[in-house]
């Protein structure tokens, strides 16, 4: 294994900048190569506390590698590494137009079950949300790495932690809507 340390950063640990915008298909050569060659097969000759040192380094290297993969999980972790914490548990408050815009949303959600073209409208809120979400990422790049300013990235990571709650309440609808069809 060539020298990697525990308490290197997920982005250290690839050997890439630590920055949101991340090249996809680096991050996926990067990561194929280092678990090659932290596979447990490779140290099988050098008995099970090499296998089992192979074995973390192993579950280390796919944390980071999902943790980086996602975007909102990439923007809450850069926020952290530069001392900006996200407190999703603790702080809930959010900016009143994000909460109206959340209260519409899920008026929406529920008038669809009664509107004429269910699914359609279903749909729509969808487009709606996925636009939404799109321009707060832009947010987060241009926070994060263009001012490298984490804290003010942290009430949209934390708006875009409430958003994909919600759309994940929004596919279930329009699961059941595609059953009824």
């Amino acid at each position: 294994m060539t020298a990697m340390n525990l308490s290197d950063t997920d982005f250290q640990l690839f050997g890439i900048p630590d920055q949101f915008t991340l090249n996809m298909a680096e991050l996926d050569a990067k990561w194929k190569a280092l678990q090659r060659e932290v596979h447990p097969d490779k140290f099988a000759s050098q008995g099970a506390s090499a296998q089992r040192l192979a074995m973390q380094w192993s579950v280390r290297i796919n944390e980071a590698y999902k943790r980086l993969k996602d975007p909102l999980k990439r923007a809450a972790y850069l926020c952290e590494l530069r001392n900006a914490a996200i407190n999703a548990e603790n702080n809930t408050a959010m900016p009143a137009a994000f909460l109206m815009q959340q209260i519409e949303w899920r008026e929406n959600l529920d008038d669809a079950a009664n509107a004429k073209e269910p699914l359609m409208a279903l749909q729509a809120l969808m487009q709606e949300v996925e636009n939404k979400k799109s321009h707060l990422f832009q947010t987060i790049e241009v926070a994060l790495d263009q001012k490298n300013d984490a804290k003010s990235a942290v009430d949209t990571v934390r708006s875009l932690m409430f958003i994909e709650r919600f759309e994940l309440e929004l596919e279930d609808a329009i699961e059941q809507q595609e059953l009824k069809i």
